[in-house]
Formats: C-alpha cells, structure tokens, sequence
C-alpha cells in the first residue's frame, strides 16, 4: 500500500519538483485571495498528528534517502511552533539524510511566529519558507483581499532573515492588470529591495474561472495584460530591482517566457533580453495560452 494518502490537488514551487510532499495542513487558513482558486474547495483543517506521525515512519521506511520534503497545503507554517517542532523532530527521525523541509507561509504566519522561534524551526531543519508577497502595492494588495499590508509583509519577511532561514519569494506579474501595470512593477520593486529575499519567483496571472478576479473581468472592471505587456511589466519591475544576492526564476508554467538571473550581477543583462524580445516580438517566441497551467 502507498504510504501517503493525499487528499485533494497537491500543489508545490517548481523548485520542489523532486521532494517529497507530505500534507500537514490541509488546504489554505486565508483562502480568500480574489486571484486564488487552488483550495477553492478544500475546508482547511491540520491534520491529526497521529496519523500524519503513522504516515511519516511509513514513508521513511519506504524512501529513507529522501533528502528533500515540502509541507504542504496552502500555509503549513500557521501551525503552532510546538506542532512544528514535532513534526520535524518526526522527519528527522524517520528520514536520516534529510537536509530541507520546506513550507508555505502566509504573511500572516510569519507575525505569528517570533524570530527566536523560527530559528528553532531552523535548528531542526526547516530550511526555506515560501511567502506569496503577489505585489508591493498596498492598495493593490487590499484590492485583491491579501489580508496584509506591505509593511506587514516586510515585518514577517525581516523575522525569517533573522532566524537565518533562507526566504522565496513570490511575485504575481499582471496582478493590478493594465490600470494598475505602472504601480504594481513600481512597489513591488520598492517591497522587494526592502525585503532583500534570497529567492524571488515570478508567476503570470492566470483568470480563473470561480473567483472574484474572473468576475470582475467578465464585468469588464478588470483589464488584463496581454503577453507583450506581461513582459513590459517585467522589465519595468527588474529596472528597479537593487538585491544584494537573489537567484530569480521565471520558469513556471503560467510564464510566458522563462527567465533565470542572480539579479546582484545578472540584472543589466536581463533588463537587455527583455529589451531585445521586446523589440522584436518574434512570432512564436512566447508561450501560448494553450500551455499555460498553474
């Protein structure tokens, strides 16, 4: 028999395709995100720890050279640091050549959490934290029902670096769509340099069908970007971008184009690219709309 039971769409960062996923929580605590609808129909809950802990020994005895695990659902770091705790003190146990867990965190997990605490998650080897920044814009973020501010963002980002636990960022490009276009590249550069994260992942809005973004497209309050544009947005991000040692990836499937750079010397560099593709809009140089997945 299988040892893991997942229960619904699993979801996980490009960067954790070869790890091992176990479900801690289930779903997402916020879940309220107008542009979001992959835990549209899960009721979040955490999981039983008796059964997550049955579920752990068995995987462990199944693949006991697993390196790498990610903690999923939507937001597992808003379990209680004892639980946390826990269940890395599990892993540990069960996985001898682990050397990552990693999670996602909501901004609001990570004010919940003091650096002292994080840096003992740290201690038992939680290694990377995945926080959904989407933009540096206030309003922006108020409009599309984040449920925090930019200057929480930075608060909860500050206490990760504090606690040495290396911090992946995601931004949404085309959130504010073309209204907002200028304002969202602009402050979200303005966030980020703030933040200074060591990873920084750029995903291109996608409108699903059931959320309130797609409503709101439908009823024409909302324009989105067309892929030239995504990438203006891009260029008009990265120009801005003063980070003193990120590796940045783009490569997700919603991207229209996939982009890599260490933005501490790649940036110059990059900025040129987006420039040249820019120029000359080659047919066929972007990824159609057919290929786009989250």
């Amino acid at each position: 028999m299988y040892p893991i039971q997942y229960e619904g769409d699993i979801f996980r960062p490009p960067s954790e395709a070869r790890s091992l996923i176990l479900q801690a929580t289930i779903g997402c605590s916020h879940n309220r995100c107008t542009f979001c609808a992959m835990y549209m129909f899960k009721k979040f809950r955490e999981r039983d720890l008796g059964e997550l802990e049955k579920e752990i020994v068995a995987a462990g005895r199944t693949w006991p050279y697993t390196r790498r695990i990610f903690l999923a659902d939507g937001n597992a770091l808003t379990l209680s640091t004892e639980k946390l705790q826990h269940i890395l003190q599990l892993l540990n146990e069960a996985f001898p050549h682990l050397e990552r867990v990693s999670v996602y965190g909501n901004p609001q997990d990570l004010l919940q959490k003091e650096s002292s605490e994080l840096a003992l998650l740290r201690s038992l080897k939680l290694g990377m934290i995945y926080l959904g920044l989407e933009s540096g814009s206030g309003s922006l973020l108020e409009e599309v029902n984040k449920g925090a501010t930019p200057e929480e963002m930075a608060r909860g980002a500050k206490r990760v670096k504090e606690a040495a636990i290396p911090l992946s960022i995601t931004v949404i490009n085309g959130l504010g769509g073309r209204d907002g276009s200028v304002e969202h590249a602009r402050e979200t550069a303005r966030l980020l340099n703030e933040i200074d994260p060591e990873y920084l992942g750029l995903l291109s809005l996608m409108i699903i069908p059931g959320t309130t973004m797609h409503r709101r497209v439908e009823e024409g309050r909302l324009t989105p970007l067309g892929p030239w544009e995504m990438l203006q947005e891009i260029k008009m991000m990265v120009e801005q971008l003063s980070l003193s040692n990120c590796l940045f990836r783009a490569n997700h499937a919603s991207n229209y184009l996939p982009l890599k750079a260490i933005l501490s010397k790649d940036r110059e560099t990059l900025v040129a690219a987006l420039e040249d593709v820019l120029q000359r809009k080659a047919p066929g140089a972007l990824r159609s709309e057919d290929y786009r997945m989250l």
